[in-house]
């Protein structure tokens, strides 16, 4: 896919407009005389974040300032250390990455923060630029792009990672029967999408097995769902793979 500008205009009445950077199909040249970019990684596996931080400083111009596992731990080290962006992972234990980033806006509304995501739902990304996302990349996406994410986000511009640009192209007209759906209830639906247990999902995400099925009781009620094979066709009518 080419470069370009991707522009998602909500259903009338839901007020999204996101109007997006996308990559163009190239290798990405490294912008060495470009003043430092400062970031904020969070993740909570300490491997991944290690990965991260050396793919983006082996690239001139970015500095990894702080490194967090936990919603509480990057809204505290965003206070301090006032990064100029953002790398946060959705499922963070305890409170989830657009959680956290919405309290990120509440302290300073012109953050910048990029969600990089193992989600590659498009009802997750339209929930992240609803929430005040500067940009949102997969991890299945290209090393590059990552990279290229952060530079652009730090020069104002909003960025898509082109396969969740695709995918949402083609479901800009859609209804969202999740409307009335938290981040986190949107995340155990899709696990409980994917065949986990209650105790899995709990583990997963860092919750008590009260609070996933108290999640549970909630979701069914707002799809109208009464058992697990209505639950599972609502799921993959929000787009969420099992």
């Amino acid at each position: 896919m080419g470069g370009g500008t991707f522009v998602l205009d909500g259903a009338p009445g839901r007020g999204l407009r996101f109007e997006a950077h996308l990559p163009a199909n190239r290798g990405f040249m490294a912008k060495s005389n470009e003043n430092e970019v400062s970031v904020l990684l969070v993740d909570d596996h300490a491997v991944v974040r290690e990965g991260y931080r050396r793919l983006l400083e082996r690239h001139g111009g970015i500095t990894v300032i702080g490194e967090a596992a936990d919603a509480a731990t990057a809204h505290s080290l965003f206070c301090h250390l006032d990064p100029q962006i953002v790398v946060m992972d959705i499922t963070l234990p305890g409170t989830s990455g657009i959680e956290v980033m919405r309290r990120m806006l509440i302290y300073k509304h012109e953050a910048r923060v990029l969600i990089f995501s193992m989600h590659e739902d498009t009802i997750f990304a339209t929930r992240a630029l609803q929430a005040g996302a500067f940009g949102y990349v997969t991890k299945a996406s290209a090393p590059h792009v990552l990279v290229e994410a952060v530079y652009a986000v730090a020069a104002g511009t909003k960025y898509l990672s082109a396969e969740i640009a695709q995918k949402m192209a083609l479901r800009q007209y859609a209804g969202d029967q999740a409307d009335g759906l938290s981040g986190r209830e949107i995340e155990v639906l899709q696990l409980l999408a994917q065949g986990q247990s209650i105790s899995e999902i709990a583990q997963a995400m860092g919750l008590s097995p009260k609070t996933v099925a108290n999640h549970q009781s909630a979701i069914k009620q707002k799809l109208e769902a009464d058992t697990a094979i209505q639950l599972l066709r609502k799921a993959n009518e929000l787009g969420l793979e099992s």
